[in-house]
């Protein structure tokens, strides 16, 4: 009876050990879906915004329509011979 009793309690024990090491794997594992999805949510738009520069630089390629409306806006080039008026933001005054 008493190595009954021993196997019940040793058996008691590795239960209780799995299942509080379980608990701790499977919190783990919950941390890590979460982790997961918001890597693939990063992916996803790391996906687009490499989608959006790949359209930006066929275009840059392709369309020297593209290539003055930058050299214009965003570098502040002129044609020579050519005046340009900066005027105030409409909402000052």
């Amino acid at each position: 009876m008493r190595a009954r009793a021993l196997r019940a309690g040793i058996l008691g024990l590795v239960i209780l050990a799995i299942l509080g090491f379980g608990g701790q794997s499977l919190g783990r594992l919950w941390q890590m879906k979460r982790e997961v999805d918001g890597l693939e949510r990063e992916i996803a738009s790391l996906r687009a915004e490499t989608d959006r520069l790949s359209g930006e630089v066929a275009r840059l390629r392709s369309d020297p329509d593209s290539i003055e409306r930058i050299a214009r806006e965003e570098l502040g080039l002129v044609r020579p011979g050519e005046r340009v008026l900066k005027l105030p933001p409409s909402g000052s005054q």
